[in-house]
């Protein structure tokens, strides 16, 4: 990869040639279409046209993953081959405009006739096309910075019920998060300005239980307001936040969109929560939409601080696999020389017990581990419930077993009588 492009990689599926099919993407989403059109001198296809420069062949397979009319009224019935592919494409085709490259490496081409399955796998970008881009306000340093969580984990909860509470109810419950000992607490994805707690109340009533724990404990708890909505919304919310002395807005990604979330990052240095919700509709299938490390990168350009990657044994459909790669993509630099990591945030079924095959996955402690369950249901309370937390990620991070910790520490140890058995 040269300065002046930058490359994707993608899995399809066809039962055409896959090195012709790839020439045919690449025309697509460059200079070309079906056939060369007047205007599309030599001269021009150099500068601009979109390079194949990898194809290698996978398995084959005797059904295809997806319908295709196109194929279908041609008789083509396989068999289906699967190959992965990487296109280059000229930096100058884009600009420092997002919505561009994202329609670029991922627009009209799950439409082709010619693919029964396409699924845009990596996105790889120079220094300098990077630079272009909005960056990380907070990342992994600010947000350690403004909750004083210098190593170890970020330990946070979620606000439940998600819904119904007042502005009142909401803050009250707030204090009793942060007097549990929390560094972190969000919004619920599905809360955001409903009529029962607008944020014009619910911010400044959360803002002054924060305030009161942190007169008291010096503990500055980081809250992250959920402020999904249309772009000058947004910036109205996040503009109260910052006068209440807030750290942090949370926003629903895939329904904002690329603009608003790049407008809100150029107008607030708060720590912007980028909530993933949606995304196993362009993820869970294998062979169609995007994996995380592209959609990740897209996102990183928009200049989100955290980012969503569910949780090891969790609730939710994604394999452990697919969590860890994610949370390792995160902390990657998308290019060289450029500090932009961003806190994987880890949720969904995370309570003590999942702290060991988390570090052992990962390596290391900079994230955001969140609980719901695992905090406020602990047999002893909250504050239990972060202590078990704690006490679990001390342990395995000095090598020592949850078994052997959990003889030292009753809220460890009625966690895992609790929540389930723990080996190790």
């Amino acid at each position: 990869m040269t300065t002046d492009r930058f490359e994707a990689t993608y899995l399809i599926e066809t039962p055409l040639d896959p090195a012709k099919v790839a020439e045919i993407m690449a025309g697509e989403q460059s200079s070309g279409t079906f056939t060369r059109v007047a205007g599309e001198t030599d001269e021009l296809r150099s500068r601009t046209r979109a390079v194949v420069t990898a194809v290698e062949e996978l398995e084959t397979v005797a059904a295809p993953s997806l319908p295709n009319a196109w194929l279908a009224k041609k008789g083509n019935a396989g068999p289906w081959r699967r190959a992965r592919i990487v296109i280059s494409f000229p930096v100058d085709n884009v600009g420092a405009n997002l919505a561009t490259l994202a329609s670029i490496v991922a627009g009209n081409l799950y439409d082709l006739g010619e693919v029964t399955g396409l699924r845009l796998d990596t996105l790889t970008l120079p220094t300098s096309f990077r630079s272009r881009f909005q960056m990380p306000r907070q990342g992994i340093a600010g947000t350690r910075t403004l909750t004083g969580v210098m190593e170890g984990p970020l330990v946070g909860s979620i606000i439940k019920p998600n819904v119904g509470l007042s502005p009142q109810e909401t803050a009250a419950l707030v204090g009793k998060l942060c007097a549990a000992g929390l560094d972190f607490i969000k919004d619920d994805e599905i809360s955001a300005d409903p009529i029962h707690a607008p944020l014009s109340e619910r911010v400044p009533a959360v803002m002054e239980a924060v305030r009161r724990h942190q007169d008291r404990t010096g503990k500055a708890v980081m809250i992250a307001f959920n402020i999904t909505d249309e772009t000058d919304a947004m910036k109205r919310h996040a503009d109260l936040v910052a006068r209440e002395g807030g750290t942090c807005v949370m926003a629903s990604l895939n329904w904002c969109g690329f603009s608003a979330i790049e407008t809100l990052r150029r107008a607030t240095d708060l720590a912007l929560h980028g909530h993933r919700n949606g995304f196993g509709a362009l993820s869970r299938h294998p062979l169609l939409g995007i994996s995380f490390q592209a959609y990740q990168t897209l996102w990183r350009l928009a200049g989100v601080d955290h980012m969503h990657v569910h949780g090891l044994q969790g609730k939710f459909a994604q394999e452990d696999e697919e969590v860890v790669s994610s949370a390792k993509d995160c902390v990657t630099p998308l290019s060289e020389g450029i500090n932009d990591r961003v806190l994987p945030a880890f949720s969904s079924g995370q309570w003590a017990g999942t702290a060991q095959p988390t570090f052992d996955a990962i390596g290391h402690s900079d994230l955001l581990f969140m609980a719901g369950g695992g905090i406020l249901a602990h047999p002893g309370g909250p504050a239990a419930g972060v202590a078990s937390i704690r006490q679990a990620w001390e342990a395995v991070a000095t090598g020592q077993s949850l078994s052997d910790a959990a003889a030292l520490h009753p809220e460890l140890r009625q966690a895992m009588d609790f929540f389930g058995k723990v080996t190790g």
